[in-house]
Parts: structure tokens; sequence; C-alpha cells
């Protein structure tokens, strides 16, 4: 019997020839990535448990992202402490304001992810970086800390689910609506501590950056990880990112999985996650007649050039309605730059949007649009749970770009299908 993608990277890591599911390892971690919320716990743990230190400064990354720029004293100490750690610690990847962004867009952009290594970060969308080829997956603080102090940690292997996504997209169904479809039907407990790998014709068109938006939202469905096997797609964008050495993996034709999904999207309409849960999709023509206060477009999931220009594609030409605030957030330095250049920045501002500059912000309801009692908000974010962005008496709707713009600019829940497309 033949291996999954994720079992031969984690054999690998572990100093095996093979590994399998429900076995406990111990792996080496490659890329360690550090933003500002759950680091500082780290670090406190590190000290009190004999000042202990980095083992491998060289695999740390740092970018604070959540709360910047610094909305408050609180969270302007907590980077400064990052700061400091970092300069004592010699960690020299470190992306700080006017090079930042959302970490799990920057790590990749910078280079940081490639195939065949193992990547963990304090945040449970570490899984984006499956889309790369790589096993990905967040971790809790006190994990952080261990694989800071020692450059591994331990893992149940996790068995994997096969997503076989095939069909043609239609106008206006982009990879957001297929992982929102896909958690609609298994539900946010569907991939338990499972991997999520995703084939077939609709992955092989698919661009990095959309299969990053894919394996993002793993965790919505409970995932360990989300992961797709490297292709040609995927070694252009890493060599254009990237001189680091690196190993490619293949899931073999005989790998046991413990479900097999065969999903076809000829005739899939753009769909919305509406309160409260990721799980409760449906298309957007059975949302319903929902008015709408604030359009959000943005974050890990969403908030690359691609999904940017998407967005600009529907708001050329057109206005925000009355009443509805658009807020725009580049993921990145390096994206809100591009975007500048090609002009997406000011079709959004002449319909009517605010641009901000990069940041986490309003996704965790941190700051940059958090929504008040009562309000309603169309996002292009992961999650849509009580309180999530802002009051517990708000409601979050998760979209795709092209519905986030089309929301904006009807007022309510829209069908971007009417709208141009890229």
């Amino acid at each position: 019997m033949g291996s999954t993608i994720t079992e031969k990277i984690l054999a690998l890591h572990a100093g095996r020839d093979t590994v399998k599911p429900g076995e406990l390892i111990n792996a080496g971690i490659d890329v360690i990535m550090c933003h500002d919320v759950t680091t500082t716990p780290a670090i406190d743990m590190m000290k009190a448990n004999g000042d202990l230190h980095v083992a491998y400064p060289e695999r740390v990354v740092i970018m604070p992202d959540h709360f910047v720029p610094n909305k408050d004293i609180k969270s302007a100490e907590m980077v400064a402490k990052i700061r400091r750690w970092a300069k004592e610690e010699k960690i020299d990847k470190f992306y700080d304001i006017g090079r930042h962004g959302v970490c799990h867009a920057l790590l990749p952009e910078q280079g940081h992810v490639r195939p065949g290594t193992t990547i963990v970060c304090g945040d449970s969308h570490t899984c984006t970086h499956g889309a790369l080829g790589a096993f990905a997956t967040g971790i809790g603080s006190t994990d952080l800390a261990a694989a800071l102090a020692t450059g591994e940690l331990w893992f149940k292997v996790p068995e994997s689910i096969l997503f076989r996504i095939n069909g043609a997209l239609p106008k206006g169904v982009y990879a957001k609506d297929v992982i929102l479809y896909i958690i609609s039907q298994i539900g946010v407990d569907g991939a338990l501590y499972k991997a999520m790998e995703f084939t077939g014709d609709v992955i092989d068109f698919l661009s990095v950056e959309s299969r990053m938006t894919l394996c993002n939202m793993a965790i919505e469905a409970g995932a360990k990880t989300g992961i797709i096997n490297p292709d040609e797609t995927t070694l252009e964008y890493v060599r254009a990112h990237s001189n680091e050495h690196f190993d490619v993996f293949h899931s073999d034709p005989d790998a046991e999985y413990s479900q097999i999904i065969d999903i076809d999207v000829t005739n899939l309409e753009p769909m919305v996650a509406l309160p409260h849960l990721p799980s409760n999709g449906k298309p957007v023509s059975q949302a319903g007649n929902i008015p709408i206060d604030q359009a959000w477009l943005g974050s890990c999931t969403n908030g690359r050039i691609e999904d940017l220009r998407k967005a600009a594609a529907v708001m050329r030409g057109n206005k925000v309605a009355k009443g509805v605030r658009m807020i725009v957030v580049p993921a990145t330095t390096q994206i809100w730059k591009q975007a500048s250049r090609e002009g997406l920045l000011d079709i959004f501002m002449e319909a009517g949007a605010t641009v901000s500059a990069p940041t986490c912000g309003a996704c965790l309801g941190g700051h940059m649009g958090i929504l008040a009692a009562g309000e309603r908000c169309i996002s292009s974010t992961n999650r849509n749970f009580i309180g999530r962005m802002g009051s517990p008496e708000s409601e979050v709707y998760l979209a795709s770009p092209a519905t986030v713009a089309a929301s904006a600019l009807e007022g309510k829940i829209a069908n971007p299908t009417t709208y141009k497309q890229d």
C-alpha cells in the first residue's frame, strides 16, 4: 500500500521510511512562523521554563499582523516585546511595518513556503501553505514554545480525505465558493484531525492563490491541514519566490484514504455562508433579500492581488450603495503596492470604498472595521462565528471577493454573475 503526500512529508521529517495514520511521531520543523497574538505567551513560557532560547533562529519568521498598525497601548507593548525578543535571539526574518502583511499571505510571497517542508504557526489558518505541497498546521502557544526551543514537535499522523474536484467553474464562481460548498456538505467537523487533500481538473486549472483559499479554510471543516500535490504551477510559483532547496512529494496511486469525495462544480452557484457557521453555506440565489451595512474585502483567505482584481472588475464604474461601508484591505505591503500600480485602489475609492494598510484587523474583531450590534457584514474572511467581527449581536456572511463587491454595490447580498468578471 502506498502513502499520501502528508504521510511522506511527515515520514521524512521523523527520520522514518514510512508512517501510518494514528502513529505518534516527533517531526523536525522547517519553518516556525510567529505573529503578534500567540507569540508573547510562547516567549513567557520559554522564559519561565529555564530561560529557554530558540534552537534554530534561521527557521523562525516573525510578522506582526493581527493588531497592526498597533491599535492601542496593549498591542503596541505586545509587539515591542516581540521585537526585543527577536533581537535577543538573533532572529533576522522580521517583517515589520512598511514590509509587513497578513502572515499567511506574506509567508509564501517572501519565499518561506516550499514543497515538502513542515510549517507551524500559532494560528489555525496555517493550513493555507499546504497549497504549495507542504505539511502546514496551526498550533497553540505551548506547542509554539516547544517548537522554538527544540526545532521539532510531536504529531499524530492524520488520516487523509481525498476531494476530487472536477468540471468547469461557471462564471462568477471561484475557489472560495468551492470550499464553502464543501464545508456545507461535510460540516465543521467533517474532516476532524484529517488532511484534506484536493485534486482533480479544477485544481489543475486554479492559480496558486486560489489553491491557498481552498487550503486556508480546511480548518473550518476541522482538518489538521489542507494540501495539494505540487505540479508545474506550484513549481513556477516557488521558483519565482525562493532560491532554497526543496523536495517534491506526491501521493501514490495506491495511497489509502479514509474517504474519497467526488465533486462536480459544473452547476455550482456563488455561495454565501450565513450566520453563524462557515458550514451554513447556501447558493446566493437561496440566500434571500438580506440588506448589509458593511462589505469587507481582505484577510489571509481572500486579500491577495487576484482577489482584489476580481472585486475591482465587478466594481469598476459603479458606486457602493448608500448606507453601506466597504473596506478593502490588501493582505501585504507588496500586494498594496501592486494594486496601486494597477489602478485597483483607485477603482475601489472612486466607487466609494476605503482602503486600509495590511492587517488582520476586523477579521477577528480586532480593529479597522468591527461591527456594532445589529449590523450585518458580508466578508471575504473565513469565519462567521458569533461575535467574530465585533458585537455578538452582529451578523457575518462569508463569500468570495466578487460576491462581496456585488453586494456592496447593491446594498444587499447579491449575485456577482450579472457583473463583469475578470
